[in-house]
């Protein structure tokens, strides 16, 4: 399975930009360089997420992310988990008994979890009305797939480097979304590195 489809089953993504990806994003260097910062500044952060993906069907759920290379999507039914190990990003479906696993610096997820974020590099600005949010878009094509991650961020003075997560959207090949929604949001506090430990899946029969 490719990390597109895996990852617009279970997490990732804003419907506040979902309308609106153009192919050629104009670059606006003082906002990579706010994104970058964000990003380096944010070492922990934990929310609370609502799903909505393509077909309409929500989801809630608990995200914990720990940099480098850390995130846990933890959903409220349990069948489902989305979790990055420092190395890999696995995919676990407790139901079925199906797991799946990319390196985690090769798929688009590998900005927001980088040691030193290049966002230059693999990432680039949406052009935006709404000059109240900042938004990037990565992708993984040539890497795995071709799925795409869309970052949005609010400008906040008092959230790092003055903006905070609002969400991000992930689109697959076949251009389906599946949008997620942050809230409670909090920045460098208290994640345990056991949060990014889990179970392998036992395969239904």
């Amino acid at each position: 399975m490719s990390f597109a489809r895996s990852f617009a089953r279970v997490a990732a993504p804003v419907a506040i930009v979902a309308g609106a990806v153009p192919a050629g994003a104009a670059q606006d260097s003082a906002d990579l360089s706010h994104v970058r910062d964000h990003i380096s500044t944010v070492q922990t952060m934990t929310a609370d997420f609502v799903q909505t993906d393509a077909q309409g069907r929500s989801a809630a759920g608990t995200l914990q992310l720990k940099r480098p290379g850390h995130i846990r999507f933890q959903y409220g039914s349990g069948d489902l988990l989305l979790v990055g190990d420092g190395k890999r990003l696995w995919f676990l479906d407790y139901q079925v008994g199906q797991k799946n696993s990319w390196d985690i610096n090769k798929t688009p997820l590998g900005m927001l979890l980088a040691a030193n974020p290049d966002v230059r590099r693999i990432g680039h600005l949406v052009p935006n009305p709404d000059k109240r949010i900042v938004v990037v878009r990565t992708s993984g094509s040539g890497i795995i797939g071709t799925g795409t991650l869309v970052l949005a961020f609010l400008r906040s003075p008092s959230a790092p480097a003055g903006l905070q997560l609002y969400g991000w959207t992930a689109i697959d090949a076949q251009n389906k979304r599946t949008t997620v929604r942050l809230s409670n949001v909090r920045y460098n506090v208290p994640v345990p590195d056991g949060a990014f430990t889990f179970r392998m899946p036992v395969k239904a029969r």
